[in-house]
């Protein structure tokens, strides 16, 4: 009976969540992706990189596609930063690009690491960016406190504008 049980719990597949979002940049540059995150991971705080079981972005320029990147091409020299609050349903933003404030999806710091040809998106302490074959996209730059919000997949189009962060948190954040 106990060995049933066993085989039963890892016969049955861990329940996970599907998340859709939307980065508007500037100059006609937008990014479109979906993550997966396993159910039990969900009640944590802050999420990270190794709580994502699958990733997957999409860049386009005025509407035209101009890359992507998922966790299939994740090797030990790509940059790779995730960081998901659950609760507030957004990417934090606003830090470094490799703390929890930050974002690193195959492009680092300089945004200019994605691969050629490849493709990457930064949040860092200089701006919200992309990277396109290992070529830092300084066009797509806007600021870097701009809200990035996450919506559960199947709830509707992805919000792809953001606004700027309001109220004390990001003011906390801005130097002085």
């Amino acid at each position: 009976m106990i060995r049933l049980l066993a085989l039963l719990l890892i016969a049955t597949p861990a329940t996970a969540a599907d998340f859709v979002f939307c980065w508007q940049g500037d100059n006609g540059y937008r990014m479109e992706g979906r993550m997966t995150v396993p159910d039990d991971r969900l009640s944590q705080p802050l999420l990270t990189h190794d709580d994502v079981a699958a990733f997957f972005i999409q860049g386009f320029h005025d509407d035209i596609p101009i890359g992507s990147w998922d966790l299939s091409q994740l090797t030990p020299e790509t940059s790779w930063n995730l960081s998901f609050d659950p609760h507030a349903m957004v990417f934090p933003t606003g830090g470094m690009h490799n703390s929890p404030e930050g974002q690193a999806w195959n492009a680092g710091g300089r945004a200019d690491d994605c691969g050629d040809p490849g493709f990457g998106f930064n949040s860092g302490t200089n701006a919200q960016d992309l990277c396109v074959n290992n070529t830092w996209i300084t066009d797509s730059m806007i600021n870097r406190y701009t809200r990035f919000p996450v919506h559960e997949a199947g709830t509707g189009a992805p919000d792809c504008g953001g606004a700027p962060l309001l109220g004390a948190l990001a003011e906390d954040k801005r130097p002085a």
